[in-house]
């Protein structure tokens, strides 16, 4: 673009155009995926809240040098780390990455304006977003070779506002939240990740249907403004044994909900173990023929007693992953809420005998 017609184009326009030149760097390494999942099953990594619990972080950690004075409790918004304990975040990411891992997901879930606001540090969601992709991409380069590309998804979680379920039970028309606001929310968090150079958008943990249209909007949008797309994946999560998620779907009716997004994989993650988890994999895999399937369940149920929170050993998280990926029902493997890099090792060691999932032609 010449002077000239830089300096009519509409700030506004510019700076979006700006934001998004980092999409273009990543988009041919995000191309080596589909490839790669016809070759093997491919890792995810494990539980990022899981790690940081277990360093029982104090209130001014979290604060560090950067929010002494700010007013109400920072302890646990872990996406605050990003931008005060960085190496802590690092850190975890290149524990897993060791342990295996060839995806990590960046330290995000909650950092959405929505979510934030409930630490009054809705203004600092795409900086954190930023930072974190940054991180991950840092701890991805330590550990990436020719032969064996690392990659980094954007981790995109279900906002604590949902669009379809009422707050009030005297008041089922009750909403807390609408389609555009988190749409707004959700495109500042996909612009912040595409800056920092993400390879892949996971929107993940879904419990709405709607929350993750919204999330699905955004992200068209960041494609439609870049003229680049990255691999998107959407994960699910069945929350009892009805096989529903929150908002009242199956599984199968959820995917029929979001397979116009054509996904590069849906999945299921969190909300239970791989053993409670599997006839809703094995029923998504059935329906969603087309596409890959991914699947990082929890370590079992809650355990208080446990050191990581939950039930399962890495052994046993292993051998029931091993099992479906032995059945033929999975492409991506990983862990949620209580796995730690132990756990990611098992799996892997019990995942690379097999093949990965076959697909029908689209």
């Amino acid at each position: 673009m010449n002077h000239e017609a830089l300096a009519a184009e509409p700030l506004l326009e510019r700076t979006i155009r700006a934001a998004y030149v980092p999409l273009r760097h990543t988009y041919t390494r995000a191309q080596a995926l589909p490839a790669l999942l016809q070759q093997r099953i491919v890792l995810l990594d494990g539980a990022m809240g899981t790690m940081i619990q277990q360093r029982r972080l104090s209130e001014a950690q979290f604060r560090g040098d950067r929010f002494v004075d700010h007013p109400g409790t920072l302890k646990g918004n872990n996406e605050l780390l990003n931008l005060t304990q960085p190496e802590i975040v690092r850190g975890i990411h290149e524990a897993y990455l060791a342990a295996g891992s060839d995806i990590v997901e960046t330290n995000t879930f909650g950092a959405t304006a929505i979510a934030q606001a409930d630490y009054g540090l809705e203004h600092l969601a795409r900086e954190m977003n930023v930072q974190a992709a940054k991180l991950a991409r840092a701890a991805c380069g330590r550990f990436s070779t020719p032969n064996r590309p690392r990659f980094v998804a954007g981790a995109i979680g279900p906002t604590p506002r949902t669009a379809s379920i009422s707050p009030d039970v005297n008041d089922p028309g009750a909403r807390n939240v609408g389609f555009d606001e988190l749409r707004a929310a959700y495109r500042e968090q996909v612009e912040g990740l595409a800056e920092g150079g993400v390879d892949i958008l996971l929107v993940e943990t879904i419990f709405d249907t709607l929350n993750a249209k919204a999330a699905a909007f955004a992200i068209d949008e960041l494609f439609e403004a870049s003229g680049e797309r990255l691999p998107v994946i959407l994960s699910g999560t069945v929350t009892d044994a009805s096989g529903r998620v929150l908002s009242g779907q199956t599984v199968s009716a959820f995917w029929n909900s979001v397979r116009h997004i054509r996904p590069l994989a849906v999945g299921l993650n969190c909300a239970m173990g791989a053993a409670l988890m599997r006839p809703y994999l094995a029923e998504l895999a059935r329906v969603a023929d087309d596409t890959f399937i991914s699947c990082y369940p929890n370590a079992g149920l809650p355990n208080p007693m446990s050191e990581t929170g939950f039930d399962e050993t890495p052994e046993v998280t292993a051998q029931l992953l091993g099992e479906f990926a032995r059945d033929g029902l999975v492409n991506f493997v990983g862990g949620c809420c209580g796995t730690t890099p132990a756990h990611i090792t098992a799996v892997r060691e019990a995942v690379e005998r097999w093949g990965p999932r076959r697909l029908h032609e689209r």
